[in-house]
């Protein structure tokens, strides 16, 4: 059975959500994760994504909902850099737990980018 889109359940955001701000957004958390990378010991994966191409065709409420996605993404990051630097600043090592954090972020980043995908016909 097909649901119906979300249009008629979610509220209107207060201020209309651009691609070019998400798209901005979705650039600047790369570029925080390349270091995390780093820390994992593994390659940064590229923000070349289809990111922007899915920002401008996305509705209304997917932008919305990626835009929640991109600030959960920015609090988790946030916290778990901090707790890696007291960890560095402790001389223990970071790589288990750098490789954890970037699975959450790859985790996140592929829910972001499935809330922005056109809706099957």
């Amino acid at each position: 059975m097909a649901s119906p889109p979300p249009e008629p359940i979610l509220s209107a955001p207060a201020a209309r959500v651009t691609g070019v701000a998400l798209t901005a957004q979705w650039e600047g958390l790369h570029a925080r994760a390349s270091g995390l990378a780093a820390q994992a010991g593994i390659a940064p994966e590229p923000a070349s994504a289809p990111f922007a191409p899915l920002t401008e065709t996305a509705r209304d409420w997917q932008l919305a909902l990626a835009a929640q996605g991109l600030a959960d993404i920015e609090a988790m990051l946030g916290a778990g850099l901090a707790a890696l630097a007291t960890l560095t600043a402790r001389g223990q090592d970071t790589a288990a737990p750098a490789l954890a954090l970037w699975r959450e972020f790859h985790a996140a980043r592929a829910s972001v980018l499935a809330a922005l995908q056109p809706a099957a016909a």
